[in-house]
């Protein structure tokens, strides 16, 4: 049998193995993980029974054959209602939380609020135009940003920056209110100094245009057959116990066909042959240097990474490579008994707590970047739904910084401190308990060697047995399912013979996009 080797079981790796299993009957396909848990980012951990997503992850697409993959692993069929869990009827295991071992492979059905946090008042997101906007602004800044918006739709700029991307669909004042301090602080550049792709890429078709197409349509009877842009959606599936639990799904399936995987490998080399084709790679394992050769190999670890580690490769091509920019970000998770944030909505929540996934914060006075409140995402996060309140701060930082270098100590002192400031909380001594992750190359950057991506991208597709996948093995902002996208692509090219690549790439560079978030 031929081999395949799959770096990364993140989303798109492991969707590319338990594609390629199912597909081919040629194929011995081993998967190298550096970590102990399967997801990648989109891993779950669970700490004393509370369970952290790192960074959130709403399952919502307008592909049928991603929908199809996910009803496929964790059904829909028997999950409870979200109004059955916020009432907890019919869910036994709420009260107490879950029992992994009794707990079925299940999707649930979740609303999706998120909202930004500004001068002390919650806005919608998307924005909503509703009277209580209008309230939180004030006549005043209402005008403001009113006479901002027309003037955007008299003149629209030249699109040169992720700024002038985002001033023609919202208006100067917006753009200032809501993306531009929020955006300096998740990517360390001010958005002039980044490529307005990335606006391209996260929030296709979402203005105040298409807001107002939505209230309009919400008015109209019937209400059926609609476009609907996905970051006006007001649901979700969501796996009932963290995202993690849908890939550690697909890594035992995987094991059922015979693929195998690896964890605590790094993968640290690729040996590339005169011809341009990888005949090994070669990885960690324990302290020790293990070579392996294989006939077809599918990356998901960061581009950075990946040409770094290979041999001939061309001056400028790893220039490029070794240009390319990252995100880093570290999460506190913090239980307390209560927060001091009221819930002015008319949606229903256990202890009447504010019902938000996760809230962005545009406050020049914090670093904190955005908070989750698990409890919202799913029930079966928290162990004592009823009597505790599960958040998740998140802070955007670079490896090596002043934020990343800090002990796990210092970084939980700092957060509290922080959400004390904010009014969350009333004093440090509230915090029951805490705990810290940190999560490298969370987020490719689009700024420095990323304006000449293209010419590495032309390079790497010569290498005929290597296909890049997913969010950092195409150093591309994708989501869940765009990342499992690319790895179908992939698997389809292998099986069919094809050698062109424009398939893989072509994924998430459609008008369209199916999902907004960090």
């Amino acid at each position: 049998m031929k081999k395949a080797f799959i770096i990364g079981a993140g989303p798109a790796g492991l969707t590319a193995a338990y594609e390629l299993l199912k597909q081919s009957k040629e194929y011995e396909v081993t998967v190298f993980e550096e970590s102990a848990h399967m997801g990648g980012i989109s891993k779950t951990v669970n700490y004393k029974g509370n369970r952290m997503d790192m960074g959130g992850h709403r399952f919502f697409s307008k592909v049928p054959e991603v929908n199809e993959w996910w009803e496929n692993m964790l059904p829909m069929q028997g999950a409870p209602s979200h109004d059955d869990i916020m009432l907890k009827r019919d869910v036994p295991e709420a009260k107490g939380g879950p029992d992994p071992e009794k707990t079925d492979r299940v999707m649930l059905s979740r609303n999706r609020v998120s909202r930004i946090y500004f001068e002390k008042k919650f806005y919608d997101y998307p924005i909503q135009l509703k009277p209580e906007l209008f309230r939180n602004m004030g006549f005043r800044q209402t005008m403001e940003v009113g006479f901002s918006y027309l003037a955007c739709l008299l003149h629209k700029r030249p699109e040169n920056s992720l700024e002038d991307f985002y001033i023609n669909r919202f208006g100067k004042k917006l753009y200032s209110m809501f993306f531009e301090r929020y955006t300096e602080n998740l990517w360390g550049r001010h958005p002039r100094d980044i490529d307005p792709s990335w606006g391209a890429q996260r929030v296709k078709g979402l203005s105040i245009l298409a807001i107002l197409k939505d209230i309009f349509w919400k008015m109209a009877p019937g209400k059926k057959d609609r476009h609907v842009e996905t970051s006006l959606i007001e649901s979700f599936k969501y796996p009932k116990l963290g995202p993690g639990q849908l890939w550690d799904v697909t890594a035992a399936e995987i094991e059922k066909l015979g693929g195998t995987i690896l964890k605590g490998c790094r993968v640290v080399g690729f040996e590339k042959n005169g011809d341009n084709h990888i005949v090994a790679l070669t990885y960690e394992k324990d302290g020790k240097r293990i070579r392996e050769e294989a006939d077809v190999f599918i990356s998901s670890m960061p581009i950075k990474d990946l040409v770094g580690g290979m041999n001939d490769v061309p001056e400028k091509e790893g220039k490029i490579a070794a240009g390319l920019p990252y995100r880093d970000y570290r999460t506190l998770g913090v239980l307390v008994h209560r927060l001091n944030l009221e819930n002015k909505t008319k949606l229903r929540t256990v202890g009447n707590i504010i019902p938000d996934n996760w809230i962005y914060v545009h406050d020049r006075n914090v670093q904190l970047g955005r908070f989750q409140i698990y409890n919202n995402w799913s029930p079966y996060m928290v162990v004592d739904l009823e009597n505790t309140v599960w958040i998740g701060l998140e802070y955007f930082c670079n490896e090596g910084d002043a934020l990343w270098n800090m002990s796990d100590g210092e970084f939980a002192s700092f957060a509290i401190d922080e959400i004390v400031r904010m009014g969350m909380i009333d004093s440090p001594d509230e915090v029951i308990d805490t705990h810290s992750e940190s999560v490298k190359k969370a987020y490719p950057a689009y700024f420095d060697t990323y304006e000449q991506i293209d010419e590495l991208i032309a390079w790497l597709n010569t290498i005929d047995n290597l296909y890049c996948v997913g969010r950092n093995g195409q150093h591309r902002y994708n989501n869940i399912d765009h990342s499992m996208c690319t790895s179908f692509e992939v698997v389809r090219n292998i099986v069919s013979g094809r050698t062109d690549r424009s398939n893989i790439w072509n994924v998430n560079t459609e008008k369209e996009y199916h999902e907004t978030k960090a």
